[in-house]
């Protein structure tokens, strides 16, 4: 119970006296004058680890299984359900893949 109090005391203490640094760029200037001491390590290892991607992808057969896992589940949905299929869906479906799509592209541009 003790504590409880104690810690409202504080709160209200310092909610009271709370005052404000201006600080006139100041935070600013010092992030500019930090050392990039990482940034070429950071550059490195991400064009590592993206080649390493693309190779593992490639090497392991990654397209052939997108596009078969693709092939199946548009077979497996067309048979299944072709009737209860509305076109107005696969429209937007597909406006919005290609939507984000371009986004994706256009973001690595």
């Amino acid at each position: 119970m003790m504590e409880t109090t104690d810690d409202k005391l504080l709160q209200k203490f310092f909610s009271d006296n709370r005052k404000e640094i201006e600080d006139k760029g100041f935070s600013r200037r010092v992030m500019h004058h930090l050392p990039d001491r990482y940034y070429r390590i950071s550059q490195l290892w991400s064009l590592f680890c993206f080649t390493l991607a693309v190779v593992l992808f490639f090497v392991l057969d990654g397209l052939q299984l997108v596009l078969g896992t693709l092939r199946e589940t548009f077979t497996n949905a067309l048979q299944s359900s072709a009737a209860e299929i509305d076109p107005k869906s696969l429209v937007i479906v597909a406006v919005v893949l290609l939507y984000f799509g371009y986004r994706k592209i256009c973001s690595l541009a």
